[in-house]
């Protein structure tokens, strides 16, 4: 397993990921890229041209988590606000999926300051995601701690686990 991120000099972060680990980042940024391609545009050809997005809040719990109401008792000024915004958090979050699947490989992973944010906003995307499938809470370690190993929940669980140790150690090595 991976020791996580650390320093370069010159600025920077490194990796060493074996076959394994780079398959598993990759193959979950993908299902990530997969959900956040660009949503439905309203039928005004001005709109579609400007990215104007739906206003309705996403029905999949991972989007709903990904793309959050902006404001909790204001169900209209959050339609307002998702409709304006939410193409371009789409787009980001692609960037930052497309970046990491650029880079992650098996052997030693170097990553610019700039490379390295946007894996550490991959990551928590897809951490996000994971966490709304596998209802994860505050005593995931607890839960983790007890669970058998032919749990079959158990792989996901240890996965969700590992993303969040590399996300940790990104943060570190960042700051």
């Amino acid at each position: 397993m991976s020791t996580g991120f650390r320093p370069v000099r010159g600025g920077g972060v490194a990796i060493e990921l074996d076959a394994g680990e780079a398959s598993i980042l990759r193959s979950l940024v993908t299902q990530i890229l997969g959900l956040v391609q660009p949503g439905p545009t309203g039928d005004d050809p001005l709109e579609r041209a400007l990215g104007i997005g739906a206003a309705q809040e996403p029905s999949d719990p991972v989007l709903a988590r990904l793309f959050p109401s902006a404001y909790a008792d204001d169900d209209k000024a959050s339609s307002e606000f998702r409709r304006y915004t939410e193409a371009t958090l789409r787009d980001g979050k692609r960037a930052d999926a497309e970046t990491l699947l650029e880079t992650a490989e098996q052997g030693r992973v170097e990553l610019t300051g700039d490379q390295a944010e946007a894996w550490l906003r991959a990551l928590n995307d897809v951490r996000l995601a994971l966490g709304v499938r596998l209802e994860v809470t505050e005593e995931i370690h607890e839960e983790l701690a007890e669970m058998r190993d032919d749990d079959p929940r158990y792989p996901a669980f240890v996965t969700y686990d590992w993303l969040t140790y590399l996300q940790d150690t990104l943060v570190r090595a960042l700051w």
